[in-house]
């Protein structure tokens, strides 16, 4: 004979709630508290670790190739382990395409595009996301359709106003074109819609301040993760921008790409000395990385984060 346990009933009469520490049927067994964290099982840790192997080969394939000579490097199957030619081909690449000069004019280029793009862009899109005025939603979206527009359409007069003010082959006719941009406009004003309370404006304007110190003390700390992650993709691009670098400026006053296009610019290119000067472009990025990728990553993480 079987026995089945009584059912709990309040003062009432009515079923009593299933207790906490009960088993949990259903998908209410998935939810996670709190300040709790989701454990990942061996699949994930396989996946992560394949795709973090193949993000990181053709960094690796670039340094093997860069320690081979041409022949090594062309051979089938191609070796798969360093060699010992790494600091000969560093050198005959340094020394082949100027890459000294090209480094320096690519950080300058880079870093005064950065800048202004964060000072341009937040400005821009605080006025946007948080400024009242008349046709505020006709001039945000000719912005956003400038995006649609190719950027080769716009080559051949750009050309002639960079050489018609006598920035032709300097390094102004690079930097001052893309000082700022849609898409960082637009990334600015969508962050700062969600990220800045209109209280804290009001706030601020309640104390007095004006609008200078309302965006030194309330907009850019507030826009401040938006701003790294931002200025990492605008350095990255101009970083590894080809395209016009390579029409407005001459081969003695090259960037670090136009650089690297003159050394496989010729009929047989070395591939050995060609992946030594990839390998040199390459390094500055990671160094960026490793220094502010914390906050690169805070910041992709407190835009992911809403409420």
């Amino acid at each position: 004979m079987t026995t089945t346990s009584p059912t709990k009933t309040t003062a009432h009469g009515l079923p009593a709630a299933p207790s906490a520490a009960g088993p949990v049927k259903g998908r209410a067994r998935f939810k996670v508290g709190a300040g709790e964290q989701l454990k990942g099982g061996p699949f994930t840790y396989i996946a992560l670790i394949v795709v973090g192997l193949g993000s990181l080969f053709p960094l690796y394939w670039t340094l093997v190739a860069a320690s081979h000579d041409q022949q090594r490097v062309l051979d089938s199957p191609p070796p798969l382990l360093p060699g010992g030619r790494l600091w000969t081909n560093l050198q005959a690449a340094w020394d082949q395409a100027n890459l000294g000069k090209a480094l320096v004019n690519t950080v300058i280029v880079a870093g005064c595009i950065t800048a202004a793009t964060l000072f341009f862009c937040t400005l821009a899109g605080y006025a946007f996301a948080k400024m009242r005025f008349k046709g505020r939603n006709v001039l945000m979206t000719a912005v956003i359709a400038t995006l649609t527009i190719p950027p080769q359409l716009s080559v051949v007069p750009l050309f002639m106003l960079m050489s018609d003010i006598g920035w032709g082959g300097k390094l102004e006719s690079v930097i001052f074109p893309t000082l700022v941009g849609a898409f960082g406009v637009f990334f600015m004003r969508q962050y700062l819609l969600e990220a800045l309370p209109y209280e804290l404006i009001e706030a601020a304007k309640v104390d007095g301040a004006n609008n200078l110190r309302i965006v030194w003390s309330v907009v850019l700390p507030a826009a401040r993760p938006a701003m790294m992650v931002l200025g990492m993709l605008t350095f990255v691009q101009a970083w590894n921008d080809f395209f016009w670098p390579f029409l407005a400026l001459s081969q003695d006053n090259p960037t670090i790409q136009v650089a690297l296009g003159q050394l496989s610019a010729s009929y047989t290119p070395d591939q050995s000395i060609v992946m030594a000067g990839a390998l040199i472009s390459t390094l500055p990025l990671l160094a960026v990385f490793v220094i502010f990728g914390k906050q690169i990553v805070g910041g992709i993480m407190a835009g992911a984060v809403k409420g």
